[in-house]
């Protein structure tokens, strides 16, 4: 059984102890293939030396929409240049909107659209972040969808309603689901998980966050736990393991261009 964690952060400091053992466990644990995600592009050359040292692991590059207020005049560039400059970047972000935590709505939407455009013109997907934002974020691809630009990418870590799934299903993205779909209580991400039609299905980790039953509650999430992600998915939508793990591991290498 093959497994792909498509959204991870490996280059934080609560890896650097151990992360060969880490890798270690995910091996057993069936993942072969990895996305490591970028808060801001400053992290390049540690996810890039990470990304080279395990050569299962593809990466992305892009600023995260909680800090929008780092973007400068010259970080588009910036993010273009990396991008093309390493054949293993294999998306732009993560990026897109979170207005749980912040209100700086404009200046998010200025930085979410400038990585579209990046993404756009790399042909990258986009790796995108949403909280509380679902609707307003809809209306920006839709926008970009209507002018002919080319974008594609994930939903990471959702956790929005049917309704909201639906929506971005309809414009033809992925929808990745984490360690909360294992949450008893997540009643609303239970419902969308059921529904993601089986060729837009993701699984991930979004490690070191968001630990999985039955190891939630630890201080660490790690690489290995999408299993549990995975046999969470299995159970709610009536199939098999192996099922998901094909499935996912499928669309992940389609959508993120991986060889495993």
């Amino acid at each position: 059984m093959q497994l792909i964690d498509s959204h991870v952060h490996l280059n934080f400091d609560v890896f650097a102890p151990d992360l060969a053992a880490v890798r270690s466990r995910w091996q057993e644990n069936g993942v072969v293939g990895l996305v490591h995600s970028c808060v801001e592009p400053q992290e390049f050359a540690d996810i890039q030396a990470i990304a080279r040292k395990f050569p299962e692991i593809g990466f992305a590059v892009g600023l995260h929409p909680l800090d929008a207020e780092k973007w400068t005049d010259t970080m588009a560039n910036d993010i273009l240049a990396l991008a093309a400059s390493d054949t293993k970047v294999v998306a732009i972000g993560e990026t897109g909107l979170d207005y749980y935590k912040a209100d700086n709505v404009q200046q998010q939407q200025k930085v979410f659209e400038a990585q579209l455009a990046i993404a756009s013109e790399l042909n990258l997907p986009v790796i995108i972040h949403c909280r509380d934002a679902a609707a307003n974020l809809r209306e920006i691809l839709l926008k970009w969808q209507n002018s002919k630009q080319k974008v594609r990418g994930v939903m990471h870590c959702w956790g929005g309603t049917e309704e909201e799934t639906q929506w971005f299903l309809d414009l033809g993205f992925y929808i990745s689901f984490s360690g909360t779909v294992t949450f008893k209580n997540a009643k609303q991400i239970h419902q969308s998980a059921q529904i993601v039609n089986p060729e837009r299905l993701l699984i991930e980790t979004d490690c070191p966050f968001l630990a999985p039953v039955p190891k939630r509650g630890q201080k660490r999430n790690e690489p290995a736990y999408v299993l549990h992600v995975a046999q969470a998915l299995a159970q709610l939508r009536g199939v098999t393991l192996e099922e998901i793990a094909q499935t996912t591991t499928r669309n992940a290498c389609e959508l993120f261009k991986l060889s495993v």
